[in-house]
């Protein structure tokens, strides 16, 4: 008899039960509110083509929950670093210098508003006039203000 081999559908290198067994695993880190939508969308776990698909929208909740841990401030930081993918290296350059000017312009303003005018030296000396009562391995440290 003649055994004709059997191409074995792959999906980025993983097997059918591969990928039921990383869907399983995956659907369990969603917000709830996601799973039941999943639920209601009719997103199965069963049939290749829907393997597939539950894999790849279980993919997109994850990668959209990464954003939402992320503070304002890495926000900005990584919509810049997107943003600078269709910069070229001199423009970027020239922002980066255009920037370091107005912080260092409003460093200025600051310090003009603000001037320091106390001077913190902190004494790490041993010889400490007052006693106090002290612990076993402790050190005692002084700051003076001048």
């Amino acid at each position: 008899m003649n055994y004709q081999k059997v191409k074995k559908n792959n999906f980025r290198g993983m097997s059918y039960r591969v990928v039921q067994l990383a869907n399983s695993k995956n659907r369990i880190k969603l917000h709830k509110k996601d799973q039941v939508w999943l639920k209601e969308k009719c997103f199965k776990n069963i049939g290749w083509d829907n393997v597939i698909n539950l894999y790849q929208k279980i993919e997109e909740f994850i990668d959209s929950y990464q954003f939402e841990e992320l503070t304002l401030e890495e926000l900005f930081i990584e919509a810049d670093r997107i943003g600078n993918r269709y910069l070229t290296s001199q423009e970027i350059k020239n922002y980066n210098q255009s920037l370091s000017k107005e912080v260092n312009e409003v460093a200025e303003e600051i310090d003009k508003q603000f001037p320091e005018t106390e001077i913190e030296f902190i004494d790490f000396s041993q010889n400490i006039n007052i006693k106090y009562k002290k612990k076993y391995n402790q050190k005692i440290y002084r700051t003076v203000k001048i």
